[in-house]
């Protein structure tokens, strides 16, 4: 038992080492130049492409694609706490629910109508109304894969859309907020439930004022738990409709349960601030090696073959979030 756990863990050594080291470049990159870090990791990943020919990092890769990322989507349960859901108050907690629904529904739809497969439609739905790259993470986790579902040039092409519609939200939603007038409290609750990454919304968020920057954080933080209900229901379902999607081929999400727990344990006040902030790094550390590690088995000529088809639909999942959501917080009480 112990000789089998030294050769696995000499097995993984060289991709986790080599996925670690390009997680590193990319965060000191997006530190230097002030752009998102799991941009700058799934290219920096896919330039190294060509190690993945090389059998001694095969194994290490798809350690960090697969179970790394399932660590890290676990530990984002240490930043949210119920209270900070409560805080937000009904009006601002329907906005949230409403919105990822519908825009889920938008990408099932227009996944439909361009011809691709619902598991495409969950999965840019997904990570446009809950958060990003992360949730593309997740999601692909759980989704079916091959005919009828998902492939791995999916999910790179997804992460790659949302990160550029985020970022340019982050530089022009909280412009649009001004123009529309929306007080402190009401932008807060825009950005937060309209942008799609966190450090896309907290960028943005400040950028108005400190208590929007506030706000919007925990709107957010409440669109990542939101992970829960959503991988849950996809794991029930299975997408078993989907042609090509085999009975029994989702896995069961341990990394929920690690998140609920996290979350539960933080709302309890069991975990120090201090520890919460460690397991948020490492949550950090977690999904950008995952995405360069992913970046790594992915070859740039794989993702133009998704096709424009494909962008058209988190194009128009991203305008729904954003439109729905202002016509929200002008028809509610806020």
């Amino acid at each position: 038992m112990l000789s089998n756990l030294q050769s696995r863990i000499q097995e993984v050594i060289p991709g986790v080492v080599l996925s670690s080291t390009v997680a590193m470049a990319a965060m000191f990159l997006a530190t230097q130049y002030t752009a998102p870090v799991m941009l700058f990791a799934l290219l920096l990943g896919m330039a190294f492409n060509f190690v993945d020919r090389d059998g001694k990092f095969i194994a290490g890769i798809n350690f960090m694609s697969r179970t790394v990322l399932r660590v890290g989507v676990a530990l984002l349960g240490a930043r949210i706490t119920f209270a900070q859901i409560l805080e937000l108050g009904p009006y601002a907690v329907l906005i949230v629910l409403v919105s990822l629904v519908s825009t889920i529904g938008i990408g099932l739809l227009t996944a439909r109508l361009i011809g691709r497969t619902l598991s495409f439609g969950v999965l840019t739905g997904g990570a446009v109304g809950i958060c990003g790259a992360s949730a593309a993470l997740a999601l692909t986790s759980v989704l079916p894969k091959g005919e009828g579902g998902i492939v791995e040039r999916d999910t790179v092409f997804t992460v790659v859309a949302v990160t550029v519609f985020s970022t340019v939200a982050m530089i022009t939603y909280p412009m649009f907020t001004q123009l529309a007038g929306m007080s402190d409290q009401v932008a807060g609750i825009f950005l937060g439930a309209t942008i799609h990454d966190v450090a896309q919304v907290v960028g943005a968020g400040y950028t108005v004022s400190e208590q929007t920057g506030d706000i919007a954080t925990v709107i957010k933080l409440l669109r990542v738990a939101m992970l829960v209900p959503v991988i849950g229901l996809v794991v029930l379902f299975g997408l078993r409709a989907c042609k090509g999607a085999p009975r029994g081929s989702v896995p069961v999400p341990w990394f929920l349960f690690g998140f609920v727990a996290l979350a539960t344990l933080n709302s309890l006040g069991v975990i120090p601030v201090a520890t919460a902030l460690v397991f948020s790094d490492a949550s950090k550390w977690a999904l950008v090696g995952a995405i360069a590690a992913l970046g790594m088995k992915t070859l740039l000529g794989e993702i133009v073959t998704v096709g424009p088809r494909a962008l058209a639909i988190v194009l128009i999942e991203t305008l729904w979030i954003a439109g729905f959501v202002w016509l929200l917080t002008r028809a509610l009480p806020l």
